[in-house]
This record gives structure tokens, C-alpha cells and sequence, in this order.
């Protein structure tokens, strides 16, 4: 039988990100891209992203978080999952506030309300190398990404910025101007982008107010992704299109963005939905193994 068989997962959603938590610690197990993707056949569990709890790594941290695309691609970060995870991780404890760690580094949270929370998802990485890009780009505010499409070639201008992940924000006219859905797939495997990339498509609303739609790599079209809001305000603002403070209204819903001047980090505040929890089928892993 399967080692990750029976094990209990929480089905959580971050403004309709949807999120399965899976709590290891203790277990000494961990999960693979193929059982990630094993999981998400589940009935409801289908997930944008799956966060997998091991021992902490690092002093003063509660767990250690490794985060699955439902297409088993692992991601540096997930805002509305690490909400997820503070939730999960904060249940029937007095704390109000702990730290996580992934791969891109340290995520204080904070507990702000019943459930809502707010995650320092760090410092924005700005130059071409450390997004990264796949040649030197002098402004990251002003890529250039040429492709072809309907057998006519196109060039379309995005603003770079890693919040763990890469990002390109595209600040088209109007949503008609930028066919998400089409461009989306296109885009997040351009040869620009050696990672791949979250598309995606942001308009101003006023100088606190972005609306953005995303496709998220490794998941697609997503309502709502938690390191592409932080990472169209910082867009924004390097733009000067945008206050350093700002609600960012995805189709899930609104989160409240702030790049911080005194030391640079970026603070996301949301709220998280508790959906139910369940017990994995050891059937998903044995069709998997067939």
C-alpha cells in the first residue's frame, strides 16, 4: 500500500484558489509529483495547489511547505495556500502568528481576523537573473516578448518581477486587447521565461484598485493567485501607475496588497474557507501505479 494512503487531507480554498493542505510532520514521508497529481484525481480534491507539511527546516519556523501545480510541477510560493496553511496550522492553538518556510524562503503569518490572515511573502526580485530571464533584459519593467500567433508574429511588453515564482504582468488597454485564456499557455512557456511564468493581465482601476485576471503556470486559469497580486502591485508601483498599498481584485475576490517602503517586503492580507477534511483513498495510488 501506498505510504501516503489514509493520510488525512484538509480541502481548503483562498478565494476560490482551491487548496488541499496534507500535514507529514512526524511522518518522516513525502510526497512526489506523481502522487501530487494522484491526489488531485480525488473525488473534490481537485486543487490549483497542493501544500505538503514536513519537519521544520530552519529554527523558529512551524513547518517546512513544499507546494504541488496540480499538474505535479512544484512552486517556489502560493499566497492563498500559505494562508491555508496558517489556518490549518493555527487551529485550536492560541498563536496568532507563526512562520513557514519554502523553497523561496521564510513567510511570517499573521492571523487578522477569525479567518483571515496576513503573509510577509518577502522581498520582490527585480533583476533579469534572479526572475529569472533567459537573456539580459536591462529594465525588467519593459520585456519583450515576441511569438507567433494565427501565423503572424506579435510583440507584447511585460513587466517582470519573482515573488518566489516568475511573474509577467501585462498592462493591455483593455481585457479585450489580451485574450488570457489563448495568450496564457502561449506565454507561460515562452522562451524568455526558463521556469515558465505566471501570465498575467492587470488594469488600473484608480490608484489603490487593480483588477488582474491570471493564468497560473503548472494550473492554468486560476480565481485567485496569491504571489501575482503581490507581484502586479510591485509592477504597478515600479510603473508609477499605483500606491504602494492597494486592493487587487482577482474573480475569487479581493486581497490587500502592500509593498512596504521601510524594509521592502511585501504583506498580503485575505481570507481563507475551510471546506472538509478526508482521508486519501488508497485506490488513487494504485491507479496510479497501473
Amino acid at each position: 500500500m501506498n505510504s501516503l494512503a489514509g493520510r488525512l487531507v484538509t480541502k481548503m480554498n483562498g478565494l476560490g484558489n482551491e487548496i488541499v493542505v496534507l500535514d507529514l510532520r512526524g511522518s518522516g514521508l513525502a510526497v512526489s509529483g506523481s502522487q501530487a497529481r494522484a491526489i488531485w484525481r480525488g473525488e473534490g480534491l481537485a486543487f490549483d495547489q497542493l501544500m505538503a507539511l514536513q519537519e521544520p527546516r530552519s529554527p523558529g519556523t512551524a513547518a517546512f511547505v513544499t507546494i504541488f501545480n496540480n499538474d505535479g510541477s512544484e512552486a517556489g510560493a502560493c499566497g492563498n495556500g500559505t494562508r491555508c496553511v496558517a489556518w490549518t496550522l493555527m487551529r485550536g492553538a492560541p498563536d496568532e502568528e507563526l512562520v513557514v518556510e519554502t523553497i523561496a524562503g521564510q513567510l511570517r503569518c499573521r492571523r487578522t481576523g477569525e479567518s483571515a490572515f496576513a503573509v510577509e511573502m518577502g522581498r520582490p526580485r527585480l533583476a533579469w537573473r534572479e526572475i529569472p530571464l533567459a537573456e539580459p533584459v536591462a529594465d525588467t519593467r519593459n520585456v519583450e516578448v515576441c511569438f507567433e500567433l494565427d501565423g503572424a508574429s506579435r510583440t507584447l511588453r511585460a513587466s517582470a518581477v519573482s515573488m518566489g515564482n516568475p511573474h509577467a504582468i501585462f498592462f493591455p488597454r483593455g481585457p479585450d486587447d489580451f485574450d488570457l485564456a489563448r495568450l496564457g499557455p502561449i506565454l507561460e512557456r515562452h522562451p524568455m521565461f526558463p521556469e515558465r511564468a505566471n501570465i498575467s493581465r492587470a488594469e488600473i482601476l484608480s490608484r489603490t484598485h487593480i483588477r488582474l485576471d491570471v493564468w497560473e503556470r503548472g494550473a492554468g486559469l486560476t480565481r485567485a493567485c496569491g504571489s501575482a497580486a503581490c507581484a502586479a502591485l510591485v509592477a504597478a508601483v515600479r510603473d508609477g501607475r499605483c500606491d504602494r498599498r492597494a486592493i487587487v481584485s482577482l474573480p475569487g475576490g479581493d486581497l490587500e496588497i502592500e509593498w512596504r517602503g521601510g524594509d521592502d517586503m511585501v504583506v498580503m492580507t485575505g481570507p481563507v474557507e475551510f471546506e472538509f477534511e478526508t482521508r486519501l483513498d488508497p485506490a488513487l495510488f494504485e491507479e496510479r501505479a497501473a
